[in-house]
């Protein structure tokens, strides 16, 4: 029975799929299969010939097999390794080559054959590719195959650089980038006109040929590729779902990796459910938008004809079922986000008391607190609660060079204008120029230049927290030393992250924190944020009684937005109230018309937040709701 219930629930996933609950658990697991691989064919006298991948996806199953060489002894001496892919044209030593990958990730730690590793070579004429392709298949032949290739996959749902259009037999061979994946790319390159057009791969036929094939894949931002590779129909303009066609592959997923297939996303079309109070409200959200009726129009047939006749039995008459849910999604709805005084708030997402409250916003990034929340940070202020904000991050990374002299000619000009002597300031402003002049893509500024970027968006964020009503001494500023890199790719967060984060919280003793949740963030910088703020909460709730009065509220907006049935806290906005955010957002010049790091959204900030505030009270309006303009939302987070 436990058997026919596990087809029942995967029938729509055409290839096997193994679920863990984070990314690291899934990570020891693969890397425990590689060992035992290594150790199967060590003990028959025999090498492990192992198809590699690189990107971030792998990061931590390499680490592992490094932990693993160190401390148990596994070796690698018999190891022959055939990379996927490489960029072309590319160097070696190249801070973005594979090469360079592999040997910081894994090869310079453990006890390889630097002559038994194989990568495509970047640095070929580009009409000597097509002759080190076929000798690249030919070697692994000799060899008899790969024993194991591990994949990641793409938001194209390539597999290597196998983008859509690939062939299912196709060989190594040089192929163009789609433009998602330069897109993709940009920030490791300093920007997208210096990501390749090209690249080396192994073609899907040549991946077919392993014996065993893992692709992994982490993160709710590859979830719908991931759908569309284990359910959507088979097609070139998918790659991976060639992978269908194979005896010999597994996909092993994160939690947040398959939430979008569905016996996670709509549990109920696949089998019978535990109809909890969250997933019965997903469901009935679902269908309210499946059939194109408000919540309390929804009728027994439309229950019984779209896979929820158990709810309707176990729980019904619907419309009883159709009140519960929608009065569950208007009391979300809340024109007084630090909750109303003297109201009765057992129905109100927040609090009634205190009537005052303190409050801290904390943005990752100078411009986040007004991007995802401007409207409710306006109304916080102007219904009279002590507001702080807090900038987690200097975010000078994001500043265009031309700003920097711009904004030290303007410095010259000044000092000059009121006869004090410039010798100092010109002299630094001419190395700025030079260095800039000579700079390489993704090179670290001098500090001064870095400096100068910080300064930008620290007046910025001034401007936007003052013209949200705060005074000066309710704006912080953190600089929280992980981020102080000069390079895009950041530190680890350090105890000294945790000490300055926990030192405001003590300073302040919020009732309400509000914390960036969006972990779409295509740089990272918002979950390492939160995970910041919630780790130095855990730890005062230890010690300091006033925490357990403190509600933490996420946000979101910047990339996109909580699902309807998730939100807890939607607070409206009048069309007033999105002009006066659209303000608060122009006041963050340096990130206006085209900003350093756009993601792959062409929209800019102020657009993007207000499309998604907008479909949030839309969203609001088809499940039968009162008619906003604009809605920002929340969840609660709890501890």
């Amino acid at each position: 029975m436990a058997r026919l219930n596990l087809l029942e629930e995967t029938r729509y996933e055409k290839l096997p799929v193994t679920v863990y609950p984070d990314q690291q658990t899934a990570s020891l697991a693969v890397a425990a299969r590689i060992a035992g691989l290594i150790r199967k064919k060590q003990a028959a006298g025999q090498p492990a010939v192992l198809g590699l991948a690189t990107g971030v996806t792998p990061i931590k199953v390499y680490a592992e097999l490094i932990r693993l060489h160190q401390e148990e002894g596994l070796s690698f001496k018999d190891v022959i390794t055939f990379n996927l892919d490489e960029y072309f044209p590319m160097k070696p030593d190249a801070t973005q080559s594979y090469v360079t990958f592999m040997n910081e990730n894994l090869f310079d730690h453990v006890d390889i054959d630097k002559a038994n590793v194989h990568i495509p070579d970047g640095t070929l004429p580009q009409d000597a590719v097509a002759a080190f392709c076929l000798e690249y298949e030919r070697q692994i032949e000799e060899l008899g195959g790969l024993d194991l290739q591990i994949l990641g996959i793409g938001r194209t749902g390539h597999i290597g650089f196998n983008e859509p259009g690939s062939a299912p037999n196709s060989g190594t061979r040089l192929v163009t980038l789609d433009d998602l994946t330069r897109n993709d790319a940009s920030r490791d390159f300093g920007g997208k006109e210096n990501v390749p057009t090209k690249a080396i791969t192994m073609g899907v036929g040549t991946i077919f040929k392993a014996r065993e094939i893992i692709l992994m894949a982490w993160s709710a931002k590859k979830a719908p590729i991931v759908r569309k590779a284990v359910e959507g129909e088979i097609s070139g303009e998918v790659p991976a779902t060639f992978l269908q066609l194979s005896d010999n592959v597994e996909f092993v997923l994160d939690v947040d990796a398959a939430s979008g297939l569905t016996r996670f996303d709509t549990p109920w079309l696949v089998s019978d459910c535990i109809w909890d109070n969250n997933l019965k409200k997903k469901a009935v959200i679902w269908l309210s938008n499946e059939v194109g009726k408000p919540i309390l129009k929804l009728t027994e047939e439309d229950y019984n004809s779209h896979g929820m006749a158990q709810l309707a039995v176990e729980q019904g008459p619907v419309y009883e079922i159709n009140i519960d849910i929608f009065n569950q999604v208007q009391h979300t709805i809340t024109g007084w986000p630090g909750g109303k005084p003297g109201a009765d708030d057992s129905q109100r997402p927040e609090r009634a008391e205190p009537s005052k409250k303190r409050a801290i916003v904390f943005s990752p990034h100078p411009d986040d607190d007004v991007i995802s929340m401007g409207g409710t940070f306006i109304r916080l202020v102007d219904q009279g609660h002590d507001v702080h904000v807090a900038y987690q991050t200097s975010g000078n990374t994001a500043v265009w060079d031309d700003d920097v002299l711009r904004y030290m000619e303007f410095a010259i000009d000044f000092k000059q204008s009121v006869g004090e002597d410039i010798t100092r300031l010109q002299g630094i402003y001419d190395d700025m120029r030079k260095f800039i002049n000579t700079k390489l893509p993704n090179q670290i500024d001098t500090q001064e230049i870095r400096d100068v970027k910080g300064f930008i968006r620290k007046t910025e964020a001034i401007s936007g927290a003052r013209y949200a009503g705060l005074p000066d001494s309710n704006i912080h500023f953190q600089a929280l030393p992980f981020y102080e890199t000069g390079k895009t790719k950041k530190n680890s967060v350090g105890e000294e992250d945790i000490k300055l984060t926990m030192e405001l919280l003590q300073q302040v003793k919020p009732h309400q924190v509000f914390t960036a949740g969006d972990f779409a963030d295509p740089h990272g910088t918002h979950i390492v944020c939160f995970n910041v703020v919630i780790e130095s909460l855990r730890r005062l709730r230890q010690t300091e009684a006033w925490v357990n009065d403190c509600w933490v509220w996420m946000y979101r907006g910047a990339w996109h937005e909580f699902a309807t049935h998730e939100i807890e806290m939607a607070v409206p906005l009048s069309p007033a109230e999105v002009l006066r955010k659209r303000n608060a957002i122009f006041k963050h010049q340096s990130q206006k018309d085209h900003p350093v790091f756009p993601g792959d959204d062409a929209r800019e900030f102020w657009v993007r937040a207000e499309d998604r505030n907008r479909e949030t009270a839309q969203n609001y309006d088809k499940l039968g709701m009162a008619e906003y303009a604009a809605m920002e939302a929340f969840v609660r987070y709890h501890f």
